[in-house]
């Protein structure tokens, strides 16, 4: 089955956070409301520099990915 790279994901336990799920390597879980993130891959093994860059690069894209389904949601 093929996923797309980013989902958006909500529960009713908690009304006020949206999650965006990552469904790729390294594959996370960001919590909107307060921007915490669980990962769901163990990126220990990366090199630190090089992972940083890309975590960043990635959480960057999953917002910019839920501002985008908003935007269409609202047209």
């Amino acid at each position: 089955m093929d996923f797309p790279k980013f989902l958006v994901a909500d529960n009713t336990d908690l009304q006020e956070a949206v999650f965006i799920v990552h469904t790729e390597f390294p594959a996370f879980i960001l919590n909107l409301e307060n921007d915490e993130v669980k990962w769901l891959d163990d990126i220990t093994d990366e090199r630190e520099g090089d992972l940083t860059k890309t975590l960043e690069g990635l959480i960057a894209e999953a917002e910019d990915f839920y501002t985008r389904e908003v935007e269409r949601y609202n047209l």
